[in-house]
């Protein structure tokens, strides 16, 4: 006699056995017909990597297995560490460039701040209050 947990695991590998895309065709159906069934399934499979690619991604440089072509793979691993610098100089770059964007930005509102009579001590005025904090005003 098959329990559920037995119906559940054939219907795990009968979607397995359609790869990727009978997982996200079980997770349409699940939000189609039932939706938290879809969130299941989709939390299910991401969960134990049945999403394929889905998983995530380590920075930093990569290793592949080698092809067996010593000029290939010397090739390969060349251009992949000239992007990785060019990558970290771009980054660096634009860190940089936002810095002086901020620092051209800071400036120009201290020249505008002095242009309106303030010194560094000073504070602006405070608007005036027609009214008492908490009083209604008069419409009369």
């Amino acid at each position: 006699m098959n329990t559920a947990l037995d119906i559940l695991k054939q219907a795990r590998d009968w979607i397995d056995s359609h790869g990727t895309m009978g997982w996200v065709a079980a997770m349409i159906l699940g939000f189609i017909f039932a939706g938290p069934l879809g969130l299941i399934i989709l939390f299910y499979a991401l969960g134990t990597g049945r999403m394929g690619k889905c998983k995530s991604r380590r920075h930093g440089r990569h290793r592949f297995q080698s092809t067996g072509n010593e000029a290939f793979d010397s090739y390969r691993d060349e251009t992949l560490k000239r992007l990785e610098d060019e990558q970290a100089s771009f980054r660096k770059f634009m860190e940089n460039l936002r810095a002086a964007k901020d620092k051209a930005e800071f400036d120009q509102f201290m020249d505008n701040r002095e242009a309106r009579g303030f010194d560094d001590g000073e504070t602006p005025p405070a608007p005036k209050r027609d009214t008492e904090f908490g009083a209604m005003p008069n419409p009369a």
